[in-house]
C-alpha cells in the first residue's frame, strides 16, 4: 500500500516540485516551437520548408500535446490575415472586443474550427497522408489522453499539474496574449493596416511571436525581427535546422535600401517606396505627431481644463489618431480632425499629403509610368511646401531602392 501512495504522489520519476516546473518549462517550449516554425512559418505563410522527419515530429508533437489540427489551425490564421479586422476576421479585439480574445481566445478558435467553409477556403495545402486523415484529424482528442497518462505516470498526482499547464500554455499565449495584446498594447515599427503591435522587442517566451506587428507588414517572412535590437528565438531555430539541412528559408522581409547622392525620382524609387510602403508611413505618422506635439506646445497658453472644445483639447485627443487613414476612424473622430485641419495649416497640409503618398500604392489600375509620375509629383509638392520636416522627408523618399 505504501508502494502505491508513493507511486501516486510522485510517480515513477520522484522529482523535486522545481525539477518538475523545469521539465514542464521545457516541454512547453517545444510546443510554442512547433507552433510558430511548423503551423505558422511553415505551413501558413510558406515561408520556409521543413525537412519530412522535422514536420512530422511537430505534427506528431502538436497532436500529442495540444490535439490541434494542422489544417484548422493553419486555415483560421489565414483567415485572420485576410480579413484581418474587418467582419469575418475569426479573432479581432476590433471586432470581439479585447476581454473577450484574450480571455477566451480559445473558444474563438473552436468555433471558427467547425466552418466548414474557411477550411476549404484557407485550408489548401497542408497535410492530407493517411497519417493526417486516419489518426491526427480524426482523433485529436487521442493524443493528449495519453499525455494525461505519461504525465500522471511520470509525475504522480503532480502530473495533472503538468498536462493542465500544457493544455492551457497555447490557448493562453497565442490565442490570449498574441491575437489579443498583439493588437492591442505594444510598439509598431510599421503602419500596416490594421492595430497589430510588437508586445516585446525580445521574442523568447512565444518563440519570436512577440514580434506581432511585425509579422503583420511582412506576413510571408520567416524571421520575424527586423530591427537591430529585437531578438526572434523562433528565428534561431530556423538557422540551426538550415545548418543541419533540415529546413530552407524561402521568404525573408526585404531590407531596406537607401542609394546615396540620388537626386531624381525613378523606377527603382518606385519600386523601394512600394516595397516598404510599412515603413515610410510608420516614419510619416511619426513626423505627424511631432508636429502635432508642436502646435500643442504653442497652443497652450490658450487651453482650457474645462472647455474640451478649445482647440488645444481637441487636438490632443486627435494627436492618437490624426494620421490614421479616414476608413477606420469612428465619425466622432473624423469630425474632430476635420476640425483640426482647418485651423491648422501645416498640419492640414501634412495630413493631406499623406493620403495622396498611400494612393501611390493602394492603386490597382494606375500604369507604372503613372504611378512614377505621381510619385515625382507628389515629392516636387513635398519639396515646396515650406515644412520643413515635410521637405526633408521627401529628400529621404527620393534615396529608396528595392
Amino acid at each position: 500500500m505504501e508502494q502505491i501512495l508513493n507511486f501516486l504522489a510522485g510517480g515513477f520519476l520522484h522529482l523535486a516540485w522545481w525539477e518538475v516546473a523545469l521539465i514542464t518549462l521545457a516541454l512547453t517550449h517545444v510546443t510554442i516551437v512547433a507552433v510558430t516554425v511548423f503551423l505558422h512559418r511553415s505551413q501558413a505563410h510558406r515561408g520556409l520548408d521543413l525537412h519530412p522527419a522535422v514536420m512530422h515530429f511537430f505534427r506528431f508533437w502538436l497532436w500529442f500535446t495540444t490535439g490541434m489540427v494542422t489544417k484548422e489551425w493553419v486555415a483560421i490564421h489565414r483567415k485572420h490575415h485576410a480579413k484581418v479586422e474587418r467582419e469575418g476576421d475569426p479573432h479581432s479585439p476590433m471586432v470581439f472586443g479585447l476581454s473577450k480574445v484574450f480571455f477566451r481566445g480559445a473558444e474563438l478558435y473552436r468555433e471558427e474550427a467547425t466552418n466548414a467553409e474557411t477550411l476549404k477556403r484557407f485550408g489548401h495545402g497542408t497535410p492530407d497522408d493517411w497519417l493526417e486523415r486516419n489518426l491526427y484529424s480524426k482523433h485529436s482528442l487521442l493524443g493528449v489522453l495519453i499525455m494525461l497518462g505519461i504525465d500522471l505516470a511520470l509525475f504522480g498526482v503532480l502530473g495533472l499539474t503538468v498536462w493542465a499547464v500544457q493544455m492551457a500554455w497555447i490557448p493562453f499565449w497565442a490565442a490570449g496574449v498574441v491575437n489579443g495584446l498583439g493588437h492591442a498594447w505594444g510598439y509598431r515599427n510599421y503602419a500596416s493596416p490594421d492595430t497589430s503591435t510588437n508586445v516585446s522587442p525580445w521574442g523568447i517566451i512565444i518563440g519570436g511571436e512577440e514580434l506581432h506587428n511585425n509579422h503583420h507588414a511582412y506576413g510571408t517572412s520567416a524571421k520575424f525581427s527586423t530591427k537591430w535590437y529585437e531578438f526572434d528565438l523562433g528565428w534561431c531555430y530556423i538557422r540551426i535546422l538550415s545548418a543541419l539541412g533540415l529546413a530552407k528559408v524561402k521568404k525573408m522581409a526585404p531590407k531596406l535600401k537607401l542609394e546615396r547622392n540620388k537626386t531624381a525620382v525613378d523606377a527603382r524609387t518606385l519600386q523601394g517606396v512600394i516595397t516598404h510602403r510599412y515603413e515610410i508611413l510608420a516614419r510619416y505618422a511619426d513626423m505627424v505627431r511631432h508636429a502635432a506635439s508642436e502646435e500643442l506646445e504653442r497652443l497652450k497658453p490658450t487651453r482650457s481644463k474645462n472647455n474640451p472644445d478649445c482647440n488645444w483639447a481637441v487636438l490632443r485627443r486627435c494627436k492618437k489618431w490624426i494620421w490614421r487613414n479616414d476608413d477606420v476612424l469612428e465619425p466622432a473622430q473624423r469630425a474632430e480632425v476635420d476640425t483640426v485641419l482647418a485651423q491648422n495649416a501645416s498640419l492640414s497640409t501634412l495630413v493631406h499629403m499623406r493620403r495622396e503618398l498611400a494612393r501611390v500604392w493602394e492603386s490597382s489600375s494606375a500604369s507604372s509610368e503613372q504611378l512614377l509620375a505621381d510619385l515625382q509629383a507628389w515629392c516636387q509638392r513635398a519639396q515646396q511646401s515650406g515644412i520643413d520636416s515635410l521637405e526633408q522627408f521627401a529628400y529621404r523618399l527620393r534615396r529608396y531602392a528595392a
